[in-house]
């Protein structure tokens, strides 16, 4: 079995992904960077890291104060924190690599204190917050979001203003001549933004992340490791494959491209970008005539 089908079989579950084993999914990406990444040794690793801390806590501590031991225990002592010299570096996205340097991206960061919290009896879930992944626990007296960069409780007001400055950035010129996102509109927004993640809008997000580094990287060979498991996670958003299609392209495989590309065409043949995918494979057949 390749890495790609050892990952397929990982997210083959229902479309809310609930079922997929997020932690050992977003370990297997690591395997297009070292394909002989031992994930069940990387999975015990965290494991005792997780078994060291369950074993400092009372039974009786409630959530709250377990948070507090969580968040001491992985920021301070095990001094997991952001990249923050090198925050668009892809081994921010291998929870391997994070694991062993204890620097990552909001979401690898996540994932692995999702992982130790649950393991100590705390039920976190991934929040994906625009710009910002986040990490939210239910308690009694209601929802806490902690960024996964320091462990600091967000207040409402913190995610109203990371929200605004979000939408902010994100308008076009034009739109920046318009009046702001109204109040009704903005909390629909805001409700949307923390809303809990699954486990497959997960996986998505951090294959996203990597698609854009090594795309702007120009790295074609990377960026189609990680359009291989894009196209696997998402069999549904024939865009994926698209994208795929066009890095075969760049990697002058005409006969792949071929193939990505008039599958998509057939899946979205009024697509706006329709034409010029047509002009492509125009080009990408005379070179597939000319290897034979």
């Amino acid at each position: 079995m390749t890495p790609l089908d050892y990952f397929a079989t990982l997210v083959s579950q229902p479309d809310d992904g609930e079922d997929i084993p997020l932690t050992e999914a977003a370990l297997a990406i690591g395997q297009d960077v070292d394909p002989r990444l031992d994930l069940a040794a990387v999975q015990s690793d965290i494991d005792r890291l997780a078994a060291t801390l369950k074993a400092r806590i009372p039974a009786d501590v409630g959530q709250v104060h377990k948070l507090r031991l969580l968040n001491r225990y992985f920021f301070h002592e095990l001094g997991f924190a952001g990249n923050a010299n090198d925050y668009y570096d892809p081994a921010n996205s291998y929870l391997s690599t994070v694991l062993a340097r204890r620097r990552g991206s909001p979401i690898s960061l996540a994932v692995l204190l999702m992982e130790v919290g649950q393991q100590i009896g705390l039920p976190l879930r991934g929040v994906a917050f625009p710009g910002h992944f986040l990490v939210k626990l239910k308690v009694r007296a209601g929802d806490l979001y902690l960024d996964p960069m320091t462990g600091e409780s967000l207040s409402r007001e913190q995610l109203e203003e990371r929200l605004s400055e979000f939408l902010e950035a994100t308008r076009s010129a034009a739109e920046r001549s318009l009046p702001a996102i109204d109040g009704e509109a903005f909390e629909m927004a805001l409700a949307q933004a923390i809303r809990e993640a699954t486990s497959r809008e997960i996986l998505t997000r951090m294959l996203r992340n990597l698609k854009g580094i090594y795309h702007g990287r120009n790295d074609y060979s990377q960026l189609l490791e990680v359009q291989n498991r894009l196209v696997v996670l998402l069999p549904e958003q024939h865009e994926e494959r698209r994208d795929r299609g066009l890095v075969y392209a760049q990697l002058e495989c005409p006969r792949a491209a071929l193939e990505d590309l008039t599958a998509y065409l057939n899946d979205a043949p009024d697509a706006p970008e329709a034409g010029e995918i047509r002009r492509t494979l125009d080009v990408l057949r005379n070179a597939s005539g000319r290897l034979n």
